[in-house]
C-alpha cells in the first residue's frame, strides 16, 4: 500500500488550516519528520479542548469518570488527569488507591509541553486535596495561558458541604487569594461559597451578594449550584458581562429528591462548562441544560434502584450516567431560569 508521507499531510494540514487558525502547529523539522499530527490540535473541534484535574475512581462515577463522558457527549476532547486513583469512592466502607502529588503532576504537564501538546481551550478542576498540590495548579494555569491567553478556567472548589470542611483548613484561604482570582468561572455549593466570602447564606438576597463578592475578586461567571432554602433548593447564578455593570444574576428551582448521590457535583460542573461555552452570552440557558440533564439522571438513578428492590435511603446511590447520555446530548429543558430585577 502507497504511503502519504508524514511531511505532506502536515503541509495539507498547515494550507487547510491557515493563518486564521488559534492551534499553531509548531515548526520544529525534528517533530514534523518523527510524528504524525495530533489531530486535536491539527483539526481541532468545534467547542474546544480540555485538561481535567480531578479524581478518579475505577468503579463507579465522581470526578474525572463524571465529568469525561458527559463533556465528550457534548463535543470536547478532554484530556484527563487523575489526582488520585482509588479503587472506588471514599463513602464505602474501604478504599486502595493512590495519591499524586504536586511533583507528579508537574511531571505530565513538562511531559505535554515537551512534545508541543499542552495547547487547551479549558482547564477543569474538582476535588483537590492539599495545598502542594493547588499551589501546582496555580503553575498549571499560569503554564497553559502563557500558551492560550484565552484558557478558560472552570474551578470547582470542592471543600465540604453540610456545615463540614473535608479539605484541610488552609485549603479555603489559598482557593480565596490565590486561585478565585485566575479563574473564569466558579462553582460553589452554599458551604463552600460561605467559606470563600465570608458570608452566611440565609436568603437569596445573600445568595446574590455573595456572587457579587467572589465576582470583585475575579471570576466573571459564578454559580452557587445549590442553595437550601426553607427547605428548597436553589442554583443561583450570576454572569458580569461588562465592566462597570452590575452582573446579570438569576435562579433556578430544583426539586429536592429523597436519595443521596454521588458524583453529582463533578457532572454539574463539567456540564456548566460545556453548556456555558455553546452559549457564551447566555449563562441563563446553559444553567437550564445543565439542571435538566443532571435531574433526568437523578431521576433514572432513583427509578432503577427502586426497581431493584434496594432501600434508596440507606447509602449514597451511584449515578447512572451511561444510561443517560441522551439526557446529557439533548435535555429537554423542565427547570427554567427567572431572572432577578
Amino acid at each position: 500500500m502507497l504511503k502519504t508521507p508524514i511531511s505532506v499531510c502536515l503541509n495539507s494540514k498547515a494550507q487547510h488550516l491557515g493563518n486564521s487558525s488559534n492551534f499553531r502547529w509548531k515548526k520544529s523539522r525534528k517533530y514534523r519528520m518523527a510524528h504524525p499530527p495530533v489531530l486535536s490540535l491539527a483539526l481541532p473541534s468545534d467547542t474546544g479542548r480540555v485538561l481535567s484535574i480531578q479524581s478518579h475512581t475505577v468503579q463507579g462515577y465522581v470526578g474525572n469518570k463524571s465529568a469525561v463522558f458527559p463533556l465528550q457527549l457534548l463535543g470536547y476532547d478532554v484530556d484527563p488527569i487523575n489526582s488520585v486513583q482509588f479503587s472506588n469512592h471514599t463513602g464505602y466502607p474501604t478504599f486502595k488507591g493512590q495519591v499524586l502529588n504536586g511533583d507528579q503532576l508537574w511531571d505530565l504537564i513538562a511531559g505535554l509541553e515537551a512534545n508541543d501538546l499542552l495547547f487547551y481551550t479549558h482547564l477543569l478542576t474538582g476535588y483537590i486535596g492539599s495545598v502542594s498540590f493547588l499551589n501546582t495548579i496555580l503553575k498549571v494555569v499560569e503554564k497553559l495561558r502563557s500558551i492560550n491567553p484565552k484558557l478558560t478556567y472552570v474551578c470547582d472548589p470542592v471543600m465540604g458541604d453540610d456545615g463540614k470542611l473535608y479539605v484541610p483548613q488552609e485549603l479555603v484561604s489559598v482557593y480565596r487569594e490565590k486561585v478565585i482570582p485566575v479563574a473564569s468561572m466558579l462553582t460553589p455549593n452554599q458551604f463552600e461559597a460561605e467559606q470563600l466570602t465570608g458570608l452566611r447564606i440565609a436568603s437569596e438576597h445573600d445568595g446574590r451578594e455573595a456572587c457579587n463578592v467572589l465576582h470583585a475578586a475575579g471570576p466573571l461567571k459564578v454559580v452557587i449550584t445549590s442553595v437550601n432554602m426553607d427547605g428548597n433548593l436553589l442554583l443561583i447564578g450570576s454572569h458580569k458581562n461588562q465592566e462597570g455593570q452590575p452582573p446579570a444574576q438569576f435562579k433556578i428551582s430544583i426539586p429536592k429528591i429523597p436519595a443521596y448521590f454521588t458524583g453529582t457535583g463533578d457532572l454539574m460542573t463539567a456540564l456548566l462548562l460545556g453548556w456555558s461555552n455553546k452559549y457564551p452570552d447566555n449563562l441563563e440557558r446553559a444553567a437550564e441544560l445543565a439542571v435538566s440533564s443532571v435531574q433526568a439522571l437523578l431521576q433514572r438513578t432513583l427509578d432503577d434502584y427502586k426497581r431493584s428492590g434496594f432501600d434508596c435511603q440507606s447509602s449514597s446511590l451511584e449515578i447512572r450516567l451511561i444510561q443517560s447520555h441522551d439526557d446529557i446530548r439533548n435535555p429537554e429543558v423542565k427547570f427554567k431560569a427567572e431572572r432577578y430585577n
